[in-house]
């Protein structure tokens, strides 16, 4: 038997990279084996069984001899039902039972699918990923036809979809050829709606979350709104029921639309996770709501795959840890970094990648372990040493990166009274944060919160009379130096949400109120 050769092509993932993968299938003489070689993860070698039940049920010879699959580059790892396709297609271009037409062999395509032992095509994740960098390289894709939207949503070269190994196989031929699908035409014909991250949280579940549905909590509303004006990071601390999470869930609908090339990071990360790209929350900001169970790998990333973590799926979008201090500490920690810089690397011993993590960060806690501290109409029976020790659950270094910390009573029986305003709309308020950005894009080309050391006393500088309160509230209150770059930050945003030019000294009081742990010690 003549040694017969046939080249694939598809693309690997490793973080959010997509390295170009040649499908090399070789076809020898010798005693029946079938080999893939190249670092491939377990779901690759059990390819081995899917293609071949899938040629064998679409009417096609399996070949006898030995059956040599190489994927390279062999020292890129390489996992995922994605190379089934490629495989199978190989097989029979070596085997001479489909031929290529010499115009269709010139032109370069990339194939991907997982195949079914009838030989369907099934979903494959991480497709968008893939799609963007064939793009760049001008190459042509064939997908499954349930993935195709997620190719379609970032790709600029023709797409082909196809449900079964037959449909591709004919195309390949050119017997029959598989149209391309229509292009989406523009970023607003792929997401959603520019305003739909204003209208509706995605973890509601479709109900509308409006901020007037909040009652009371005047002073939390307007903390969430300087939050979304200024991408600023928030604590919330009240008894349990006085409205923290209802507030947190209220922040994403006050952001502004995602801009098309935030969107494509954002449903890049989804891409890769372990839940995968759903087309349906395109162009929406993201949150987030992991459980305090979970592990430090759970939040940052991790694991042997090296997959994202809750805080690089949070990119762009919205984190909210409720009950913090359940959080174990080694986890809060981890979120130090990333806090700062706005990435996460995430190593392992064959892996290293590095995922985008510019979130915002929501949280909310009891005011004690109880919960009913400062509750007059509750029963609070913990020591002042039951309570520092509570919050020293969050250290220091953490809470000085948390740019606000606002109590959240509890709601009294008059905020309930029906009224005909009920206080301001999310879009309302979501109008006001977008002029604020507008300001600050306008200015210095980014949010207050992402501004540098070296560039707060230039964009942040208060007057006389706002550097005079500054200095008062460092010395009384202890304030740290990254204390003092965040309390000039938020009143940058405070400015700028009620248009002024120049930060005031008012705007630097408002800025000392709104960190709530810095100015009330322990006490019952």
């Amino acid at each position: 038997m003549a040694v017969s050769f046939a080249r694939v092509v598809c693309r690997a993932q490793v973080g959010l990279h997509a390295p170009l993968v040649h499908v090399e299938v070789s076809l020898g003489s010798g005693l029946p084996a079938f080999c893939i070689v190249g670092l491939p993860a377990t779901v690759v070698k059990e390819s081995k069984e899917r293609v071949r039940a899938a040629l064998l049920n679409s009417n096609f010879e399996f070949p006898a001899g030995r059956i040599t699959v190489n994927l390279a580059p062999a020292d890129v790892p390489k996992e995922g039902g994605r190379f089934d396709l490629p495989i199978a297609l190989g097989i029979l271009i070596a085997s001479e039972q489909i031929k290529v037409p010499a115009r269709t062999a010139s032109e370069p395509c990339e194939f991907y699918g997982e195949l079914g032992l009838s030989g369907e095509l099934r979903p494959t994740r991480g497709l968008l990923l893939a799609a963007a960098h064939a793009s760049r390289f001008g190459h042509e894709l064939l997908v499954p036809r349930a993935s195709a939207h997620e190719a379609l949503v970032v790709a600029r070269t023709p797409v082909r979809a196809a449900s079964h190994l037959l449909e591709v196989c004919a195309h390949v031929e050119g017997k029959v050829p598989l149209e391309p699908l229509a292009p989406l035409s523009s970023y607003a014909e792929c997401a959603v709606g520019p305003s739909f991250s204003r209208a509706v949280a995605q973890v509601s579940g479709g109900v509308h979350l409006d901020l007037c549905d909040v009652r009371g909590q005047l002073h939390a509303k307007r903390a969430l709104v300087i939050a979304a004006a200024g991408s600023h990071s928030l604590l919330l601390i009240g008894p349990p029921g006085s409205g923290k999470s209802m507030l947190a869930r209220r922040l994403a609908g006050l952001l502004p639309p995602l801009t098309e090339p935030e969107a494509l990071e954002v449903a890049s990360i989804a891409s890769v996770s372990a839940t995968g790209f759903n087309a349906n929350h395109f162009g929406c900001r993201p949150f987030r709501s992991p459980h305090h169970t979970a592990s430090g790998a759970a939040l940052v990333g991790g694991g042997t795959r090296a997959r994202p973590g809750e805080i690089s799926l949070a990119h762009h979008g919205v984190l909210f840890l409720d009950e913090l201090p359940e959080f174990e500490r080694r986890v809060l920690e981890a979120l130090r970094e990333p806090l700062e810089a706005g990435v996460i690397a995430v190593s392992r011993a064959a892996l290293q990648t590095q995922y985008p993590a510019a979130f915002q960060l929501i949280a909310a806690m009891n005011p004690c372990p109880c919960g009913r501290q400062g509750d007059p109409t509750g029963n609070c029976n913990c020591t002042p040493a039951e309570v520092q020790r509570y919050r020293s659950r969050i250290s220091a270094p953490l809470l000085d990166r948390i740019d606000m910390h606002v109590e959240v009573p509890r709601v009294e029986m008059s905020d309930f009274d029906e009224s005909p305003d009920r206080g301001e709309s999310t879009v309302s308020a979501a109008a006001r944060v977008i002029r604020a950005r507008e300001i600050q894009l306008t200015r210095q080309g980014m949010c207050n919160s992402r501004l540098a050391d070296n560039e707060i006393d230039r964009w942040c500088a208060p007057d006389k009379a706002g550097r005079s309160v500054l200095e008062l509230s460092m010395e009384r209150l202890g304030f740290s130096a990254r204390a003092r770059g965040r309390l000039l930050k938020l009143a940058r945003t405070i400015a700028d949400l009620d248009g002024e030019a120049t930060v005031t000294a008012s705007h630097v009081s408002q800025a000392v109120m709104l960190r709530y742990l810095d100015r009330s010690p322990v006490s019952k």
